[in-house]
C-alpha cells in the first residue's frame, strides 16, 4: 500500500477511539485488519506501529491543539477533523519520516474525503500555527 493509504487506515482506527473503550481497541483493530483485502503483514505492522504511537500522546497532542486553537478546543470539536488532527500533529511533532508539508497536505486530503465542508480550511489553519 501506498503511504497515503495507509495513513487513512490509521485515520480510520484512530476515529474509533472516539466511541470504543481503549481495552476494546485491540479487538477492533484486530477485526479491522480482517477486513483488508490487500494489506500485507508489512502494512498491517506499520498501521498498528502508527495507531500505538498517536495513541500514547493524544493528551499530549490535544494539549497543543488546545493551545493553538482560538475559541475552539479538542471536547468541541468535530470528531472527523479532531482525528485528522491528531494524526497529523504527531507526523509534524514526532515521525522524522514525514516531512511537515506532507502531513499537512495528506491532512487536509483526508479532511476533503471524510470531513464536512469547512473541515479541510479549519484543519489547514490549524495545522499551519502548530507547524510554526
Amino acid at each position: 500500500m501506498k503511504r497515503t493509504e495507509l495513513r487513512e487506515h490509521v485515520f480510520k482506527m484512530l476515529f474509533q477511539i472516539e466511541f470504543n473503550e481503549m481495552d476494546e481497541m485491540p479487538e477492533h483493530l484486530q477485526l479491522y485488519f480482517a477486513s483488508l483485502e490487500n494489506a500485507t503483514e508489512q502494512d498491517k505492522e506499520y498501521i498498528e506501529n502508527k495507531y500505538h504511537a498517536v495513541v500514547e500522546k493524544v493528551s499530549e497532542i490535544d494539549d497543543l491543539i488546545n493551545e493553538k486553537c482560538e475559541g475552539w478546543k479538542t471536547t468541541r470539536m468535530n470528531k472527523v477533523d479532531l482525528t485528522i488532527l491528531r494524526l497529523a500533529v504527531y507526523e509534524i511533532k514526532w515521525d522524522e519520516d514525514v516531512p511537515t508539508g506532507v502531513a499537512i497536505n495528506e491532512a487536509v486530503e483526508l479532511s476533503k474525503r471524510f470531513s464536512g465542508e469547512e473541515g479541510p480550511a479549519f484543519v489547514n489553519g490549524v495545522l499551519a500555527k502548530i507547524a510554526n
